[in-house]
């Protein structure tokens, strides 16, 4: 079952046509809501961003420490401290746990790779920013630590207001945060957002600007269809600005898993055991199941594995909450069907092969039940 997906350019309340800010509503009277595109331009992209490669000299000989720790990206900044690879000792790498590894790995991609469009929803107590992809995120701006769940891994960020502005704290690892600052600029109106990655008080940084809507590509190609009040003004169409409406109103799921590959099977994997037990679970959860189907809405389920030379199974498994809709894009010039991406989980595990097949069973399960848990808190 070969599949071939065509993403969505911008996806957040799974409706079609043009989004823009809505005006007169409650919740948008923080100067930070409403939907931004980034300005690509105006923003900076350093080619080398992240933290700091730490390596640690291993002891010499006669047990004495070679020097102090050294920092680098690819060999861009050098030794400090006095640091001697040659005569005092060799220089490894500090070992960190799988789970910091993917915080860095996950965080610095989304650094790297800054969404293109946001949906910013900014009420007294929550702050909830959604991108093109209709993945979202809500924390609470109190200025207490709070746990959130990024692709699996656990993930501690504590949020607060200073002023009119939103800081934003990810505590990745030891001695590493990444800060985000959400900040409006008022003439040009902007959203600005700085990042830095923090090690020790300092650390690399960029600045991204986002203006309003959805670009002047999406406002040219939605122009015919907009009955202008006077030259050159365009009618703003309203939508549903509350997190989790995209999710409203959905009570019946298909749900599709892929064919699995050879090493899968041999670790144990089952197509129709995944698709019955993810089945069972929907089901129990209130959902109209309609099993191999990707009509409409409905739960899309890969797993990939491969085998490690001592018989170890790893395999990536996610599932993904897809439906369809009608959109206009930025370079067509009347609306077409799209696919889209409404929730997305996924991870990585790896145990001996009499056991793996439960394991990925299990986080799959993990991951329906979280998709069930947001629907049902969406239809509230």
């Amino acid at each position: 079952m070969a599949r071939s997906f065509v993403l969505v350019c911008f996806v957040t309340a799974g409706a079609s046509g043009v989004l823009l800010p809505a005006p007169g509503h409650a919740q948008n009277a923080s100067p930070l809501a409403g939907v931004w595109t980034l300005n690509r331009s105006l923003s900076e992209f350093p080619r080398e961003i992240g933290f700091n490669v730490d390596w640690i000299a291993r002891p010499s000989g006669d047990g004495q420490n070679a020097g102090s720790t050294v920092g680098g990206r690819g060999g861009r900044r050098g030794s400090a401290g006095g640091g001697d690879r040659g005569s005092s000792g060799a220089l490894s790498v500090r070992r960190e746990s799988y789970e910091d590894a993917r915080r860095v790995q996950l965080l610095t991609a989304e650094v790297r790779n800054p969404p293109v469009r946001l949906m910013v929803v900014d009420t007294p107590t929550t702050f909830t920013i959604t991108n093109e992809l209709g993945q979202s995120r809500t924390l609470h701006p109190n200025g207490k630590e709070e746990s959130i769940e990024l692709e699996g891994v656990a993930l501690a960020v504590t949020t607060k207001r200073d002023g009119d502005r939103v800081v934003v704290v990810y505590d990745v690892e030891q001695d590493r945060e990444l800060r985000y600052t959400y900040s409006r600029s008022a003439n040009p109106s902007q959203l600005v957002v700085e990042v830095q990655f923090l090690e020790h008080g300092a650390g690399d940084k960029a600045r991204r600007v986002y203006e309003p809507g959805v670009g002047p590509e999406a406002l040219a190609s939605t122009g015919a269809a907009t009955a202008p009040a006077s030259a050159g003004q365009h009618t703003p169409e309203t939508f549903d600005q509350r997190p989790g409406a995209e999710l409203r109103g959905l009570k019946s799921l298909g749900i599709l898993v892929e064919d699995l590959s050879g090493q899968a099977v041999a670790c144990g994997l089952n197509r129709d055991t995944i698709e019955s037990t993810l089945s069972k679970r929907l089901t129990d959860g209130g959902f109209a199941v309609r099993k191999n189907s990707d009509e409409d809405t409905y739960m899309y389920v890969n797993v990939m594995t491969t085998t490690l030379s001592n018989g170890t199974c790893v395999s990536r498994y996610d599932a993904f909450l897809y439906t369809h809709a009608t959109a206009t894009l930025s370079y067509r010039d009347q609306p077409v069907l799209v696919q889209v991406s409404l929730a997305h989980r996924g991870g990585i595990g790896s145990s001996a092969s009499t056991a793996h097949a439960a394991a990925v069973v299990r986080g799959l399960e993990t991951y329906v039940d979280l998709f069930i848990t947001q629907i049902h808190d969406a239809n509230r």
